[in-house]
């Protein structure tokens, strides 16, 4: 259901390209759509969060699955920029709510880093499979497709579980006594903790939103060859699993907190740097790496609220936070483009909003070292 729910998100280079040469959008257009759609996402997912916990999970994924087909159906009607943009934004709610339940559920999940980790390990592969097929498509097609995918799912509606079976905001701390014996107690944590989580997901989405989108149309403003752009969009997806793999491994020693750290600093200077020229050489290194970072920030910002939780009210914002970030990326490098600035002042908006989510991130990593730090270096 997550491959699913975030197909649009993840496919934007190539919808986007589309929706230029298929259906003439301008450059400005295409990010207002865009920005349409994934915030829709954005508002669906804060309706479900609302509902996750109270209503039937099976019957609010059978409601999103009908938006879905019929927005995504209007538009193989309706074709002028003013209809398609609102019935994105149809599609968006639709996808918003089936993404935030299916978030939520692995978020329930005992493990639900491990989760997190298997979803995107597989959203390499769909990333993949997305990148080489819907250029083939036609515009019809490609909405065709997103309704076969949810009507795919429907058999499997019974998987879902109805309601969560925990809703504490708690985690686990294991205290050292006197003579080396240890006891664990339970430690309420603060709701403002996910909610500041939740702020820098935002942020860290409004530089994947905006470089996401546009990443394949500022290669074609720069000259680099489209077919080379078009064979990067699918092998770095496959470095996803790079991506992963080593997230794992490092979670494993040395927490959820650090890397993120680390990951959202190199994210900076991996997008940053397309500001001053893009070539043959850098499109590829930053191409890759902001793959790879990709994996590592959404497994890291995913699991630091499921461990706090078990509700799935928080999780469930997580497509919220994201698809925010994501009309509001897309939506200020439309708007830079249409004053001019060109996509250098595009590149160094994406590294400050990386950077902001940095700066939040740090400053809550600070404070539970010192309050909860068994939530500061959880894994």
């Amino acid at each position: 259901m997550t491959l699913v729910g975030y197909a649009v998100l993840v496919g934007i280079p190539v919808i986007s390209t589309a929706w230029v040469e298929l259906l003439g959008f301008t450059e400005e257009q295409v990010g207002r759509v865009a920005g349409a759609d994934l915030g829709g996402l954005s508002l669906g997912a804060v309706v479900a969060s609302l509902l996750v916990g109270r209503m039937n999970r099976r019957l609010l994924v059978l409601i999103s699955v009908v938006i879905v087909i019929v927005s995504n159906g209007l538009c193989m009607v309706y074709v002028d920029y003013q209809t398609v943009l609102w019935l994105r934004v149809g599609a968006g709610i639709g996808s918003g709510i089936y993404t935030a339940v299916a978030v939520a559920t692995l978020g329930g999940s005992s493990k639900p880093a491990r989760a997190y980790n298997l979803m995107l390990f597989a959203f390499a592969f769909s990333q993949a499979l997305e990148m080489q097929v819907l250029p083939m498509l036609p515009m019809n097609g490609i909405y065709l497709a997103f309704i076969g995918c949810y009507v795919l799912g429907l058999p499997f509606l019974r998987w879902i579980p109805a309601r969560p079976l925990d809703r504490s905001l708690e985690v686990d701390l294991e205290i050292e006594e006197e003579g080396g014996r240890h006891r664990v107690v339970h430690r309420h944590v603060p709701a403002w903790v996910p909610w500041l989580v939740l702020a820098a997901i935002f942020f860290t989405y409004i530089n994947i939103g905006a470089y996401w989108t546009y990443i394949e149309l500022a290669t074609i403003d720069a000259g680099i060859d489209n077919a080379y752009v078009g064979r990067l969009l699918v092998w770095t997806s496959f470095f996803s699993l790079v991506g992963c793999a080593v997230a794992t491994v490092i979670s494993n020693r040395f927490g959820l907190a650090r890397p993120l750290l680390l990951a959202l600093f190199a994210m900076a200077g991996v997008v940053g740097m397309l500001a001053f020229g893009i070539n043959d050489m850098n499109i590829l290194i930053s191409m890759f790496s902001f793959n790879l970072l990709w994996i590592f920030v959404d497994v890291y910002q995913m699991s630091t609220v499921a461990n706090v939780d078990h509700s799935g009210a928080f999780a469930s914002l997580m497509p919220g936070a994201q698809g925010l970030g994501q009309i509001v990326g897309p939506n200020i490098a439309a708007t830079q483009l249409a004053a001019g600035l060109g996509y250098s002042s595009l590149f160094l908006m994406c590294a400050a909003a990386a950077a902001t989510g940095l700066v939040i991130y740090g400053a809550m990593y600070v404070w539970l070292r010192r309050s909860i730090p068994a939530l500061a270096e959880a894994t």
